[in-house]
This record gives C-alpha cells, sequence and structure tokens, in this order.
C-alpha cells in the first residue's frame, strides 16, 4: 500500500512541504492531492468542495495548479509564447476559451500582456522573446512556474522545484516562489528533498514513511522530533498502527 490513510489539513496563504525518504509514499500522495491518481479510499477536498473525481484540467480552472519533477514546457517556443498559451487555455475572456487557428497571435494583445506580467512576476520579463529551450536549468524552472501561474491558481502544487537544480541558483529560486505566495497571497504545497529549502521556506511540515504520516509541525517542531530525525538516519522503526 502506497499511502496508508494519510490525512492533513493545508491551511490557506501557508507553505505546507511534504517530506519522507525514498520510498515513503509522498510523490504518490502528492498525486492523489493534484488529481493525477485516483485514491482507492478517502476524499480530497478543496475550500471544502470534493474533488476526488475531478479530472486534473478542470482542478485548474478551479485554482489548483501543479507543476512537475520533469520540467514541462515547449522547448521550440518562446518564453512568452510558453506562457501566453497557458494565459490562453486557462483565461477567462473569448479569446481564451477559443483556439483561433488563423488569427495572428500578434494580435492577441491582451494574452501576451498578461503572460508578460507573469514573466516579470518570476523574474524573465527581460527573457521573453528568446527560445525557451536556451534557459538555464534555474531559467526553465521558473518559466515552469510562469506557465502554472497562468491561470492565477490560489494553490501551487509543487513536485521537488529544485531538482537538478545548482546549489546557487536554489535559493533565487525559492525566494521567487515565496514572493509569488505573499503578492497573491497563494498556499504552497511543496514536495522537496533538498532539507535546508523545506526548514527555511514552510509554515508547517508533514514527515511520511512506509506510506504512513510519521509526524507533522512547524519546522522547529519536527527538526528537534527524534523519531524523525532517526527515520532520516535510515533506523527502522515499528510505526503504531
Amino acid at each position: 500500500m502506497a499511502v496508508d490513510d494519510v490525512s492533513i489539513q493545508i491551511a490557506p496563504g501557508t507553505t505546507h512541504s511534504i517530506i519522507g525518504p525514498n520510498g515513503a509514499g509522498k510523490t504518490t500522495f502528492f498525486n492523489l492531492l493534484s488529481g493525477r491518481y485516483k485514491p482507492t479510499t478517502g476524499r480530497v477536498f478543496f475550500k471544502g468542495q470534493d474533488v476526488t473525481d475531478m479530472p486534473v484540467y478542470k482542478r485548474a480552472h478551479i485554482g489548483m495548479g501543479r507543476s512537475f519533477q520533469i520540467t514541462n514546457i515547449f522547448p521550440n517556443l518562446t518564453v512568452v509564447e510558453n506562457v501566453r498559451l497557458a494565459v490562453q487555455s486557462l483565461g477567462k475572456d473569448g479569446d481564451s476559451v477559443n483556439f483561433r487557428f488563423w488569427r495572428q497571435a500578434s494580435s492577441f494583445t491582451a494574452l501576451t500582456n498578461r503572460a508578460l506580467d507573469v514573466l516579470a512576476l518570476v523574474g524573465l520579463r527581460e527573457m521573453a522573446a528568446v527560445p525557451a529551450n536556451i534557459l538555464p536549468h534555474g531559467g526553465k524552472r521558473k518559466l515552469e512556474l510562469a506557465i502554472l501561474l497562468a491561470g492565477d491558481p490560489e494553490v501551487l502544487l509543487l513536485d521537488e522545484p529544485t531538482a537538478g537544480m545548482a546549489s546557487e541558483q536554489v535559493p533565487e529560486l525559492m525566494q521567487t516562489i515565496e514572493n509569488v505566495r505573499q503578492q497573491g497571497n497563494r498556499t504552497v504545497v511543496l514536495v522537496e528533498h533538498n532539507m535546508n529549502v523545506v526548514m527555511h521556506v514552510s509554515d508547517r511540515i508533514t514527515v511520511m514513511n512506509l506510506g504512513r504520516r510519521l509526524a507533522e509541525g512547524t519546522p522547529t517542531e519536527i527538526a528537534s522530533n527524534k523519531i524523525v530525525q532517526s527515520v532520516y538516519l535510515g533506523e527502522l522503526y515499528d510505526l503504531p498502527k
């Protein structure tokens, strides 16, 4: 059983991290929250609404945005085109909900301006016209965040946003995520292996092990939890049922 009777509540406007050793079940649990997997038992709620059976694309329209561990962008489009397509697919106006194939892209002024605003938010405004594939890895991570922000989500579900990044790039990306959260009063749910990042950005942390919730608390509480320390050191525990 990948996830065994795990239940958490995530407070609005906070950063809530899910951590655990390899094989703990955190990615599976994250996929259940985001709608990629459907639970065999249990329910997922968003703002009081049962979204357990709601497909991923519909969750995006109600305010749940999700990134992946492997970067997902259109490499041969420009940076701004990547974001404009996301704005168009998730927006509310007539141009957004209908892809007009024979219309020049330059005529989508409102959509392009929205995309440029999002790029400015993540620090990529000056790179708007360059092909996405020439961005460094950290820049591609920022672009993925911008694509995620195109629909102005209330909840950002981020799956290891620092994966593959050079250590010197990590603080800038995490500061960008924190700025985005604060400016939009958004909620961030984070799966992350970098414990330095987790301890510095989280309001609350849920620790998983062997498919179950091992502990939950503030970074200070988690850091001082002896069982959590032992699990990360590789010791085995018979966890209470």
